[in-house]
C-alpha cells in the first residue's frame, strides 16, 4: 500500500508545472541534455550534465523495472524532457516517471516492455559531449544471430522492385558465381543425332540426397555490413551538417537490399539502425554468423577541406602503409571514447579483441587485401581516389582473424562537393553498384568455401 502512495506521488510530482522544480543551486549538476537511442539490440539513455553524477539503481518484477536514483540532483525541465523521448515503439521502455525522491535525489522510473539486463555507468568528457550518465538496456537473452539470418531465409520475395532489381543483376559477376554455385556449367552445343528408333524413357532421376541438399543450403553467402559509428557518435560533420553516421547507414541499407536481391546471400547488419555498436562488438557479430567477409562503411574528414576521393583500407600486421593510414586508424579506433562503452563490461572484451589480434593471420590480410583491391577498383568508376592503392593499418574493427575484413571510407564528407555527392540517393546507389560489383568480383575469384564450423567469439 506504502508502494503505492509512493507510485501516486511520483505521478503527481510529473504533472506539476516546470515552476514547481528546484533550480539548479551552487555545487549541484544541472542537466545539459537527455537522449534515447531505441533499438533491437538494445536501447540507450543519455543524460549528459555539466557535473559527474553518481547513480544507484535496483530492477523491480511484476511489472519489470529499472529505478535509477541520482544524487545530487534536483527536478528540472530539462530533466522531464526525457519522458518525452520515449517512443510508443521503443522495444524494452515502455513509459518514465521522474521525481523528487530526496532533496538532493532524484528517482527515474524506467517501465519495461520485458525482463533487461541493465548498465548504468558514466562517461568523462569527450568531444563535444560534458559528463554523461548512460542507461543501456540489454535483453537478458542475447537473440541468435543465425536464426534471424534463417528466418530472412524463410521470407518469401519482397517487393516488386526487389525482383526488378533482380533481373536487372542477372548478368552482372554475383550472379554468375552463384550459378556457378548451384549448378554446373552447360555441356557444349553437339549437333543434333541422326533419327533413330524410339526407345523406352529413361526413370526420372533419383531424388537428391539429403546431404547434398544440406551442402548446396551450406554454401549460403554471409556478408556482414558495418555501417560506422551510430547513436551517441556520430562520425565525422559536414559543412552544412551532413552526419557520417547517417550517410554510412543509408548506403549499408540499401547495399544490403541490392546484395539479398539474390536468394543465396545473407546480411548480416551490425546495425541497422542509429545506435552504437563497440568495434569489438561489430567483430564479434560476424564471426558469430561465420560471415565470408566483412566491410565497414565510412565518410572520411580532414582538417583541410579540399581533401577528396575514396580509400579502402585493410588491418595490416605491423605498421601502418603510410602515415595518413595511421592517422585514420587512430580516428576511427577511438569511435568508443566518442559512442561511449562500458568500461567495467568491456575488460573481457579487451582481452578478446587482444587476442584476436594475435590470432590474425597472414592469409586473412592478403584475402582482405584482394577484396579490398577489387573494391577500390570498382569505386574508382564512380568517382576519384584519394589513394590508388589499398591501405593498411592496424583498425581495431577489421581485426576478425578467419574473415576477410575492409574498411571503405567513401568519400571526405568535409569537402563540401562530395558532402553534397553523399546527401545524393542517386550518388549513394552509385556507390551501392560499385561496392557489390566488387564483392561479385571478389567472390568470383575467390568462390567461398563449405561453411566452417569451427569456435567463434
Amino acid at each position: 500500500m506504502r508502494r503505492r502512495a509512493s507510485l501516486g506521488a511520483l505521478a503527481l510530482l510529473l504533472k506539476a508545472p516546470a515552476t514547481l522544480a528546484a533550480p539548479t543551486s551552487p555545487g549541484q549538476a544541472g542537466i545539459v541534455a537527455v537522449r534515447v537511442w531505441p533499438a533491437a539490440d538494445y536501447t540507450r539513455v543519455t543524460l549528459e550534465s555539466d557535473q559527474p553524477l553518481a547513480a544507484r539503481h535496483f530492477l523491480v518484477d511484476s511489472p519489470n523495472r529499472l529505478v535509477i536514483d541520482i544524487d545530487g540532483l534536483t527536478l528540472s525541465p530539462g530533466l522531464r524532457e526525457l519522458i518525452g523521448k520515449v517512443k510508443a515503439d521503443d522495444p524494452y521502455i515502455a513509459g518514465v516517471r521522474v521525481g523528487q525522491n530526496t532533496p538532493t535525489v532524484v528517482r527515474i522510473v524506467l517501465d519495461l516492455k520485458q525482463a533487461a539486463a541493465p548498465q548504468v555507468f558514466t562517461l568523462a568528457p569527450v568531444a563535444a559531449y560534458k559528463h554523461r550518465l548512460v542507461l543501456d538496456l540489454h535483453p537478458r537473452v542475447e537473440a541468435d544471430p543465425l536464426l534471424a539470418l534463417a528466418q530472412e531465409h524463410d521470407k518469401p520475395p519482397a517487393a516488386a522492385r526487389r525482383a526488378e532489381a533482380a533481373a536487372s543483376a542477372v548478368n552482372d559477376a554475383l550472379e554468375e558465381l552463384i550459378q556457378k554455385i548451384e549448378r554446373p556449367p552447360a555441356p557444349p552445343v553437339q549437333p543434333a543425332p541422326p533419327p533413330a528408333v524410339a526407345k523406352a524413357p529413361r526413370p526420372a532421376p533419383a531424388p537428391e540426397p539429403p546431404s547434398a541438399a544440406a551442402a548446396k543450403m551450406d554454401r549460403l553467402i554471409i556478408v556482414a555490413l558495418d555501417p560506422g559509428h551510430g547513436g551517441e557518435d556520430p562520425g565525422a560533420v559536414g559543412p552544412t551538417g551532413l552526419k557520417e553516421k547517417d550517410v554510412v547507414l543509408a548506403v549499408g541499407l540499401k547495399l544490403r537490399e541490392r546484395l539479398q536481391t539474390n536468394p543465396n546471400i545473407r546480411v548480416l547488419m551490425t546495425r541497422d539502425a542509429d545506435f552504437f555498436v563497440p568495434l569489438q562488438d561489430r567483430v564479434r557479430k560476424a564471426r558469430r554468423v561465420q560471415a565470408d567477409l566483412f566491410v565497414s562503411i565510412h565518410a572520411d574528414a580532414f582538417i583541410n577541406r579540399q581533401a577528396r576521393g575514396a580509400s579502402v583500407f585493410a588491418l595490416s600486421d605491423g605498421a601502418a602503409t603510410s602515415a595518413a593510414a595511421r592517422w585514420m586508424a587512430n580516428k576511427e579506433n577511438a569511435a568508443d571514447l566518442v559512442g561511449g562503452v562500458n568500461v567495467g563490461a568491456a575488460t573481457k572484451d579487451a582481452h578478446v579483441l587482444r587476442a584476436l589480434l594475435d590470432m590474425s593471420t597472414t592469409a586473412q590480410i592478403k584475402d582482405s587485401l584482394k577484396l579490398g583491391g577489387e573494391v577500390l577498383g570498382q569505386i574508382g568508376r564512380v568517382g576519384r581516389l584519394h589513394k590508388p592503392r589499398v591501405e593498411q593499418a592496424g583498425f581495431a574493427v577489421l581485426k576478425a582473424p578467419d574473415i576477410p575484413s575492409i574498411l571503405v571510407e567513401t568519400a571526405f564528407i568535409s569537402n563540401p562537393d562530395e558532402e553534397k555527392k553523399l546527401a545524393d540517393p542517386d550518388y549513394q546507389d552509385k556507390l551501392v553498384d560499385a561496392l557489390a560489383g566488387g564483392i561479385a568480383r571478389y567472390f568470383a575469384k575467390n568462390p567461398p568455401m563449405a561453411r566452417r564450423r569451427g569456435t567463434t567469439l
